[in-house]
């Protein structure tokens, strides 16, 4: 079988347990955050924390939840780390300097999981399996809880209240997030990932020699990385290395995890606002933009340039034979578009194009699907965009799901939209003008300049993906980044929440014959054509400085 083929089959293979995924998961979770019962174990949550899950929060008490759990993360984690080396199960590793140590809280309380560390080099298992993989599921559930809080703002009617945080952060906890991964880490046991607490034990090479490996609780790790879009792998080769991603099949299986909640939640969302239809129309636009991506992804990297490709079967360098180009580009363009940036072949050793590919993705907003909840809200946020497009050119005032789009609510939108790109080239600016940073660049030219803006699209997007050229792991780099993964993860939901208490308090707006029609493939393709035109005037200078000057000299 060819690789071609065989990465298309593995494509399709992929589509077919999504689409079997997508109405029972999507159904599951409209009815955990629609119930009123609370299980046992959530009420003695509450109880410890103090919570009372019935109040219903307006959008100021909700966004003050968000905010006031993630600080208390970031300094929970922060502290985890600066006591390692008091602390048991530490294997040996001392304290983490603190420049790094406030870079991996921001990131894992982000959502966004980059890493500036060699994970099998500096964490011991009680940072690994009580601070890092705890914040893997408790961040994701923070992103669902935000979307959900949304979509009750188009679902609720002259109420102005999106339900209580802390309901939502713990349902999402429990009843979505922790048995599915339970399953998915059993799953991955079985396929020869690691799970275990052992020491460090000496390996001897067959060149002679020894090599230093640690084991831990790896496959329970891998299994809320990939389905909490997290990406922060226990080793520093992430989902390359074989005790996190064995075999093809457990390729595919992360892949899978990565993307099914985030393209279930278009159906929860169709569910709670009462129109499946609407779902389906985000899901469009989701599935488009995804399938193209990664088509293009896979004629980049199968394209035949010369004679050692043509050997190998396509670009081969920084992929894992055991996965292939087909599985490899597939992977890259899942983790691109979603907020994961777990990777299994390193993307700065793509061909220029294929590097530009993953760069985008980020640069869209991670939309299509995106993380776990932000993805959702982030491509709401563009459907509104889209509809006030639309009435300006009709000449309407704007309406999405009976709502009015008027002066406030596009303010809000529109901020939303410049946060990200602000943070990134900024930042990017900065460290390509300042000596410093500019030091820590391991190539020059086109590819060391995508390298830092790689860096902070995948820092200020959440994403946690690198190009893997650059020394992230200094002074600058560790608390610039570690700000733009803060600043780009709270102050999108800031406008996010504010957006949705405004739909809540409205009075729902009969359609009419003028009303546009967002269910329609006539909306998607718009919806389509709104988010690449954004991401491209936004992007593309910078773009074309980096990944297209070098794909075009190559």
């Amino acid at each position: 079988m060819s690789p071609f083929l065989a990465g298309v089959l593995q494509l399709l293979a992929l589509v077919a347990a999504l689409a079997l995924a997508y109405r029972p998961l999507g159904d599951h979770m409209a009815g955990v955050y629609s119930s009123t019962k609370h299980l046992r174990v959530e009420k003695w949550i509450y109880k410890a924390v103090g919570a009372d899950p019935d109040i219903g929060m307006r959008w100021p008490a909700y966004l003050r939840g968000v905010l006031a759990f993630s600080a208390v993360s970031v300094l929970f984690l922060y502290l985890l780390q600066r006591l390692q080396g008091s602390l048991p199960g530490s294997l040996g590793f001392s304290s983490i300097d603190p420049d790094q140590a406030f870079n991996t809280a921001a990131s894992f309380v982000a959502n966004t999981n980059w890493q500036s560390y060699y994970g099998e080099q500096a964490m011991g298992h009680v940072v690994q399996t009580g601070g890092l993989a705890v914040q893997n599921f408790v961040s994701a559930a923070v992103g669902i809880a935000v979307a959900v809080a949304l979509i009750r703002g188009f679902a609720r009617t002259r109420n102005g209240e999106l339900g209580n945080f802390w309901a939502d952060l713990v349902r999402g906890t429990v009843r979505i997030l922790l048995p599915v991964s339970v399953i998915a880490a059993i799953v991955l046991v079985a396929c020869g990932a690691v799970q275990n607490f052992s020491g460090i034990h000496e390996v001897g090479q067959f060149t002679g020699g020894a090599q230093q490996w640690n084991g831990g609780a790896v496959a329970s790790q891998e299994a809320i990385k990939e389905l909490g879009t997290n990406g922060g792998g226990y080793f520093n080769a992430n989902s390359a290395h074989p005790f996190e991603n064995p075999s093809p099949f457990s390729n595919l299986l992360e892949i899978f995890l990565i993307l099914v909640i985030p393209l279930a939640l278009t159906r929860t969302f169709g569910r709670m606002v009462g129109s499946l239809k609407q779902g389906y129309a985000i899901l469009a636009t989701m599935a488009t933009i995804w399938l193209g991506f990664t088509t293009l992804m896979m004629w980049t990297e199968f394209h035949h340039g010369g004679p050692a490709l043509e050997l190998a079967g396509g670009a081969m360098e920084g992929k894992e034979t055991r996965f292939g180009v087909g599985g490899s580009s597939i992977f890259a363009v899942a983790t691109t578009l979603t907020s994961t940036g777990a990777v299994n072949s390193f993307h700065s050793s793509y061909t220029g194009f294929g590097g530009g590919i993953t760069m985008l993705g980020m640069q869209l907003g991670e939309i299509a699907p995106g993380g776990v909840g932000s993805g959702l809200y982030g491509m709401l946020i563009m459907a509104i965009i889209a509809v006030f497009i639309a009435g300006l050119m009709v000449g309407r005032t704007p309406e999405y799901l009976g709502k009015k789009i008027g002066t406030r609510e596009i303010k809000l939108a529109a901020c939303y939209i410049l946060i990200t790109p602000a943070l990134v080239l900024c930042f990017t600016a900065a460290s390509m003008a300042l000596p410093t940073p500019a030091d820590s660049m391991t190539n020059s030219g086109a590819h060391g300049f995508s390298e830092i803006l790689y860096a902070f699209t995948s820092g200020a997007n959440n994403n946690g993906s690198a190009f893997a050229g650059l020394n992230a792991d200094t002074q600058w780099f560790n608390t610039t980044i570690g700000l733009a993964m803060l600043l780009g993860r709270f102050l999108p939901m800031v406008f996010v929440l504010a957006l949705a208490g405004s739909f809540a308090e409205q009075r729902k707006v009969p359609a009419t014959a003028g009303t546009l029609r967002t269910e329609k493939p006539l909306f998607t393709g718009l919806l389509v054509g709104t988010i690449m035109i954004i991401a491209g005037l936004t992007y593309f200078p910078a773009l074309a400085l980096g990944p297209l000057a070098e794909g075009l000299a190559s």
